[in-house]
């Protein structure tokens, strides 16, 4: 349950690139090894040695993790935090403060907390990253554990801004030999200055092989590429857009993302049909989607395609928004989805339940802040297309999942979702924000059980020789034929073994779904 009243500020609330899909940022690994990413932990080796440190504490004896440990930090920060305006939380504590919180949190929230391994003692740890890695179900069941610096998170949850070039990877994964392409190309950004465009295929980095390089020193210098960590840091890049080489030299800045890339209006014989691209549920996104669906409101459509297939998730409260713009008033105040935590947290609070609703939450994000109450627009169907890939998951996964369990009718076009029905409250401390799975969303039906994934109606490849909204793009073709016809379009074997096989490259924040909560 939640800590008592003196822990009522919000935590924050948005969401930028991250994870779309099931790739987070794929971070490759020498001789073709496995890929890592943002939030990748890597945790030290337990039961090497004898361990002679002080015994853990009794979890029974722990108390609340909110109330006693947070914020007591080895190293504390101290003046104003830029995004709250006020200054760090942080008090003097020790590492064992921080990594007694952490137990404590895990026992109280982490949904499968019986499940966390005992075979590690807090005195093998020096970095609570490492530490926070340990406290989690070992089955391949949970995949979304990981941490982010909370001044990074908090940029990417307010304004949508992440170190980069602005381009997003259609990625065949890390081992050699990699086709990478060209995805999208974020308007303003050092890709779209380069020149790159959708279906370009990367070749060289710094003048390393991408497509087969596989020694360390060879990795190295790709991720050193991929990967900037500092802004201004310059790197030249080979790509291949049909046979013809192109060369660009980019250097990394902050990009500040749209989470809404275009909306439009198609004249079909049968009616308007409006498409929207929409690829993050962060706090930014409220503007720009009350913004698209009074552009399509007013044009008068009736029927939308929704492309999510970039859309890795974020928050859930800008997921019932968009919901409710597409359902309507029919479905205000009927259960979005109803978000199920652990046992204990369960049988100490009352069920915890978004709902569709007609006026706008109103989060913080600065110039493009909605006022809390601002009436939404709604388009008022009982039918709507979702355009997927694998990288379609979590808060996107939830759209489609909320729309269905009022009984409106979702056709998916496109390769199933990444599957993951499972969500979060980022929560910070000491300059680290953690995220560990507290709960499983499911829709007024009762129904979450998508762990493998959203199937589609009509499978259809990526298309990276269209542009994004293009008539003749491969799946919002097949969406607008089978709206008229009910039919999906033949396949090849060629096109159908690439339905599932690209994954979204992104930072790991994109494919969760955040629900604040007071603590």
């Amino acid at each position: 349950m939640t800590s008592p009243a003196s822990h009522t500020a919000r935590l924050s609330a948005s969401l930028r690139l991250i994870c779309t899909g099931l790739a987070a940022a794929l971070t490759l690994a020498a001789c073709g090894g496995g890929g890592g990413g943002t939030g990748t932990l890597s945790n030290p080796p337990v039961g090497t040695t004898p361990n002679t440190g002080a015994a853990d504490p009794d979890i029974a004896t722990l108390g609340d993790a909110f109330d006693t440990y947070w914020n007591l930090c080895a190293k504390p920060r101290t003046g104003i935090d830029p995004y709250t305006g006020k200054a760090y939380p942080d008090k003097q504590g020790t590492l064992r403060d921080e990594l007694t919180f952490l137990r404590a949190w895990s026992s109280q929230y982490y949904l499968w907390y019986n499940e966390i391994p005992t075979n590690f003692r807090m005195s093998d740890f020096t970095d609570p990253v490492d530490y926070f890695g340990k406290l989690m179900s070992p089955r391949d069941k949970d995949m979304y554990h990981f941490t982010y610096p909370s001044a990074e998170w908090d940029k990417l949850t307010n304004s949508g801004i992440e170190l980069g070039y602005g381009v997003t990877w259609s990625s065949s994964g890390p081992t050699a030999p990699r086709t990478w392409q060209v995805a999208v190309v974020e308007p303003g950004s050092p890709a779209a200055a380069a020149g790159l465009l959708r279906g370009d295929v990367l070749a060289t980095i710094d003048g390393a092989d991408f497509i087969n390089g596989s020694d360390a020193a060879t990795v190295n210098r790709i991720n050193a590429g991929l990967f900037p960590e500092t802004a201004g840091a310059s790197h030249s890049f080979t790509l291949k857009r049909g046979t013809a080489p192109i060369a660009v030299t980019m250097q990394a800045q902050e990009v500040t993302a749209l989470s809404v890339k275009f909306t439009k209006v198609i004249t079909t014989a049968s009616g308007k049909v409006g498409y929207l691209s929409f690829e993050n549920h962060n706090a930014v996104a409220e503007r720009q989607l009350i913004d698209s669906f009074t552009t399509l409101q007013a044009a008068g459509v009736t029927d939308l395609v929704l492309d999510l297939r970039y859309n890795g998730g974020g928050l859930l409260n800008i997921a019932s928004e968009l919901a409710y713009m597409i359902a309507g008033p029919a479905t205000e105040g009927q259960v979005f989805e109803r978000l199920q935590y652990n046992s204990k947290i369960e049988a100490q609070q009352p069920p915890e339940i978004i709902r569709f609703g007609s006026t706008a939450y109103g989060f913080d994000a600065g110039a493009g802040t909605v006022k809390e109450g601002t009436p939404l627009p709604t388009l008022g169907l009982r039918r709507v297309t979702v355009l997927t890939t694998s990288g379609t998951c979590s808060a996107s996964e939830a759209v489609i999942n909320g729309l269905r369990g009022v009984d409106v009718e979702v056709n998916v076009i496109g390769a199933t979702t990444c599957g993951k029905p499972y969500g979060f409250t980022p929560v910070p401390n000491c300059g680290t924000t953690y995220f560990s799975v507290e709960f499983q969303g499911v829709n007024a039906k009762g129904f979450g059980d998508y762990a493998n994934g959203i199937a589609p109606t009509c499978s259809v490849a990526d298309d990276l020789a269209h542009d994004l909204g293009d008539a003749n793009e491969a799946l919002l073709a097949a969406a607008l034929n089978y709206r008229t016809t009910g039919a999906c379009p033949a396949r090849t074997s060629a096109q159908a073994m690439a339905i599932a096989a690209p994954t979204q490259v992104r930072p790991m924040a994109s494919r969760i779904a955040i629900f604040n909560r007071p603590r």
